[in-house]
């Protein structure tokens, strides 16, 4: 009897079941589904590439925009005086954003006003962490003005609507200009003097910001703004279709002022300030014109040489 008390002393009472646990865990799970599918194996990472490839995502081949057509990035204007100065100027808008709580001062009472009655401009209060998460954390001041993307033009519809009004066409064309202001008084110069145009290069040139909005000071909405994939490609297309390419040079063999191609359907063409004209687009200009200063001054900033050029083209044309 003690032995046997001996072997059960060492028992550790009721053991629980499984509860058919192990039982459930020999049944089947279905078919084994193809290689493609399962995650790790070779021919699953080949189909994945595959569809990469083929949506055009890292490692693919991106599809190609349509030329010199598209929208720009959207905007965010922030701080209480620059979004006051945008909504004054009338540059496009489609939010207007109010931290809550905010201090109502006047410029604060002024912007409501103008989005107010302006119309189309929604008016969105929102806590400040949201606002700086917005604005990556810059001095906002309790205000974002949300500018959307600018609806730019094909350089071809900027020919055709002159041509379509009777007229010849009296384009500009931007190259290596990249201060924003720079192109705004470019439009602006435009608008003024009877231009149909303003062509920039898609890569590395100024587009039309809130800063190039301002500076046109309401010419925007009535100059359109063409970009361009490739512009000596579009200068080509342009001579191809008469139009005289005219290129602005500080060694220009020509006189703005002696040009007679400025009368006709003519592109002019505006370096910058730095560099002036690149290579390719200097050899692709029909002529190479200058401006002369007679005060020495070395250059010009792009939106007073297109002033000069354009008043004189519009001048013979009249």
């Amino acid at each position: 009897m003690a032995a046997n008390n001996r072997r059960m002393s060492g028992k550790k009472g009721a053991q629980v079941g499984s509860g058919g646990n192990r039982r459930r865990g020999l049944e089947g799970k279905g078919p084994t589904p193809p290689a493609e599918a399962r995650k790790g194996h070779k021919k699953n990472r080949i189909a994945n590439a595959a569809a990469k490839k083929a949506s055009g995502g890292p490692g693919g081949r991106r599809p190609s925009p349509v030329k010199g057509r598209g929208k720009g990035t959207s905007e965010m204007v922030v701080g209480r005086n620059s979004v006051v100065e945008a909504l004054r100027e009338g540059v496009p808008a489609s939010m207007l954003y109010v931290q809550q709580f905010i201090d109502n001062d006047e410029r604060v009472r002024e912007a409501l006003q103008i989005a107010g009655e302006r119309g189309g401009i929604h008016l969105m209060e929102a806590p400040r962490p949201e606002l700086d998460r917005m604005t990556n954390g810059l001095n906002h001041q309790g205000l974002v003005l949300q500018v959307p993307p600018y609806e730019y033009a094909h350089p071809e519809e900027l020919a055709a609507a002159a041509y379509d009004q009777g007229e010849d066409p009296l384009i500009v064309a931007l190259d290596g200009v990249t201060d924003p202001r720079n192109l705004g008084a470019v439009v602006r110069s435009a608008s003024a003097f009877g231009g149909h145009g303003v062509v920039v290069p898609e890569r590395r040139a100024a587009g039309m910001t809130a800063g190039a909005w301002k500076t046109a000071a309401g010419a925007a909405a009535r100059t359109p703004v063409a970009r361009a994939t490739n512009l000596t490609r579009v200068l080509e297309s342009y001579k191809k279709a008469g139009l005289a390419i005219v290129g602005l040079a500080a060694d220009g063999e020509h006189e703005v002022g002696d040009l007679e191609a400025l009368s006709g359907p003519v592109v002019i063409v505006i370096g910058s300030e730095g560099k002036g004209l690149s290579r390719l687009v200097g050899e692709t200009c029909d002529y190479r014109v200058r401006i002369p200063m007679p005060g020495g001054t070395e250059s010009l900033n792009a939106g007073v040489a297109a002033g000069v050029v354009l008043y004189e083209a519009s001048r013979r044309r009249s």
